[in-house]
């Protein structure tokens, strides 16, 4: 097994760190066109960061409120039912 030049494992380097970088760059681009709020804005990554922690916040509170709202509809059709 051949041992690679240095000119070949800085290559190596450089690639897999630009594959990361795209990788990154592809999930906040991902987040920008899922999070309503950072729509047609210029943001930074902290600002994207935060606000999708509170649109999952959101998102989580919304579910609740739906569960506890068709647990109560169920009720009511088990009592009209009766």
């Amino acid at each position: 097994k051949e041992l690679l030049t240095e000119e070949e494992k800085r290559a190596n380097h450089i690639a897999s760190e630009q594959k990361r970088r795209n990788t990154i760059r592809a999930g906040f681009k991902e987040l920008t066109d899922i999070i309503p709020t950072l729509k047609n804005v210029n943001n930074s990554k902290s600002t994207i960061l935060f606000k999708a922690v509170d649109y999952i916040k959101y998102l989580e509170r919304r579910n609740r409120n739906l569960k506890e709202r068709a647990g109560l509809l169920e009720m009511r059709v088990e009592m009209e039912m009766r």
